[in-house]
């Protein structure tokens, strides 16, 4: 075939999905000799880059490319989600795309240039034109990390793999290395925020149906004075517990629920408690002091439990899709940012988004100072003192405690020391991101726990806007006829057929909504199923959700 008409083809294969690529391809050069065809043994194309000084190099084997491409395909045992470092002769794509458990192709390869004159050598028609590919050339490295980020959903493809053509790699090192990088940045964080969903995934979803019904007649209003101090609950709070009744009335004291039972120790009744952690555990931070009238801020995937220690409940929507779905389709709540994983950050977003000018953080040690884990009164003190026999001091509870974590970084500074952890660095280093687009002034008060570096401003302006209010919308329908219009959407979903990109694409918007919802459930499901086929974890995923709202809207439960 003509040169011209199969970089033609090629591109039409493409042009459906990336136009944008396709026009950038067009513009290109396909005659600099960046390669050249070779055959195999067994007459086979095999693209070959020009070398300065030299033989052709080929990017496959002489000998047999496509059972080179089986051999190296064959390493990417249980994952659903295949990145592949350079197109090449398009080999290991084809043997990727022949097995059914592999749903999303990702083909990254630089020079653009040199990416049209191979659509002049090869035929990729039918690699193209698979729904589960695609092809990124010469892409940013923002471009790659949002892409992976927004396409790799671990609940469904299962693992991923990267899998390099060795000789294009070896051509350009510096490019595909960063690359490399960039890939393993964004795994890392799609692994930590799957890994909260594989464990909490079902508690989210029933916590979540059953506040709907408590949410559904709420109405209160709320408006944040200028000024707020949020109390954490790490151990440095019990020095900076002075300084907080000194300032106690010229502030509003908003309590992360974890540090609750230490103020109630202390004889101090903050203006405002907030809890986020779907755990039931959380009830246990009210035992010793409930809200009663004092506002609750409450994520709607919370503990019903939680959710009733107060007459004045204020729910809000969290980062979870089926908290958002619900806001976005029956009553709008007020969204807070809660990515950064715990209930300080969400403390202080809250209160910037209210309108603080400015917001003073006790007890945010994101570490073990010397040893301890959190503030005396804390829940775990009671708990640990309750447990403690002649065997099992309470030392040695609180030492099973803080080193049951194998990976603990111990910190010494010339005045003391610290125990880190990567979960606790990865908060601190989320909170020191917030600090840099919040409108409010954040003031670390001064503890023994890891520095927290936040913009220093010398000035507050003053607010000048109308002052934000926490409230909720009207609820468009009961929320058992709302629940009852989810139920059927998720029945109504279509049966999984061929890939996972084929099966999104012909959703309606409405429907893809309620797939998202499902989505942390589905990784629940999977941790127990780890070899289950993407068919039927949809299927027993659609089965538990059903399951689990049903007995909720049925005319003898109402």
């Amino acid at each position: 075939m003509d040169r011209a008409a199969l970089f033609d083809r090629n591109l039409l294969a493409l042009s459906s999905k990336t136009p944008e690529l396709c026009s950038m391809l067009s513009n290109a050069e396909t005659t600099k000799g960046y390669y050249t065809l070779v055959y195999s043994r067994n007459k086979l194309p095999v693209p070959a880059l020009t070398m300065p000084e030299g033989a052709p190099r080929p990017l496959h084997s002489l000998f047999d490319p496509h059972k080179e491409a089986e051999r190296i395909v064959a390493t990417a045992e249980k994952s659903g989600y295949i990145i592949m470092l350079g197109l090449g002769g398009g080999y290991l794509a084809q043997k990727a795309l022949e097995r059914s458990d592999i749903h999303s192709v990702i083909i990254v390869d630089y020079n653009l240039d040199g990416c049209a004159e191979l659509l002049s050598l090869i035929d990729y028609i039918s690699i193209f034109s698979d729904p589960r590919v695609s092809l990124l050339i010469n892409p940013s490295q923002d471009f790659l990390y949002h892409f992976i980020l927004s396409t790799y959903k671990p609940a469904l493809h299962g693992g991923i793999q990267v899998l390099p053509l060795r000789p294009r790699v070896d051509h350009e090192p510096e490019l595909f290395t960063a690359a490399s990088d960039i890939i393993r940045s964004s795994i890392d964080a799609i692994s930590e925020d799957y890994s909260v969903q594989a464990y909490f995934g079902r508690t989210w979803f029933s916590n979540t149906i059953r506040n709907i019904f408590s949410s559904e007649h709420q109405s209160k209003v709320f408006s944040l004075p200028d000024h707020v101090s949020v109390t954490a609950a790490g151990p440095s709070l019990d020095m900076q517990i002075p300084l907080l009744k000194q300032e106690r009335e010229h502030t509003f004291i908003l309590a992360t629920d974890t540090s609750l039972p230490a103020l109630a120790a202390h004889g101090i009744e903050p203006n405002g408690v907030i809890s986020i952690d779907c755990q039931h555990i959380s009830y246990y931070h009210f035992v010793s002091k409930k809200p009663q009238d004092i506002p609750l801020f409450v994520d709607l995937s919370s503990p019903p439990v939680v959710a009733t220690l107060s007459e004045n409940t204020l729910f809000f929507s969290g980062g979870h899709p089926l908290t958002q779905y619900v806001s976005q389709y029956w009553r709008s709540f007020p969204l807070v940012d809660t990515s950064g994983g715990n209930v300080t950050y969400a403390a202080v977003a809250l209160a910037n988004q209210l309108g603080a000018r400015t917001i003073r953080l006790y007890g945010a040690d994101y570490s073990y100072p010397e040893g301890e884990s959190y503030a005396r009164g804390t829940y775990i003190h009671g708990l640990f003192h309750c447990k403690q026999d002649r065997l099992h001091p309470v030392e040695s509870l609180f030492s099973s405690f803080l080193f049951r974590n194998s990976q603990l970084l111990k910190i010494i500074s010339e005045q003391s020391w610290r125990y880190e952890t990567k979960p606790l660095i990865s908060y601190r280093k989320k909170l020191e991101a917030l600090s840099e687009q919040l409108q409010a002034q954040l003031i670390i008060i001064d503890g023994r726990g890891a520095p927290i570096r936040v913009p220093q401003q010398q000035q507050v302006k003053p607010y000048t806007n109308i002052k934000p209010l926490f409230t909720a919308g009207k609820a468009r329908e009961s929320a058992a006829s709302f629940l009852q219009s989810y139920v059927a959407t998720i029945k109504g979903l279509p049966k999984f057929q061929y890939s996972l990109n084929q099966y999104v694409l012909q959703l309606t918007e409405h429907q893809r909504d309620v797939f998202t919802t499902l989505l942390p459930l589905a990784a629940f499901i999977r941790r127990s199923y780890q070899d289950i086929s993407l068919e039927s974890l949809i299927n027993r995923v659609k089965e538990t959700a059903i399951a689990e709202i049903e007995p909720f809207i049925s005319p003898k439960t109402r």
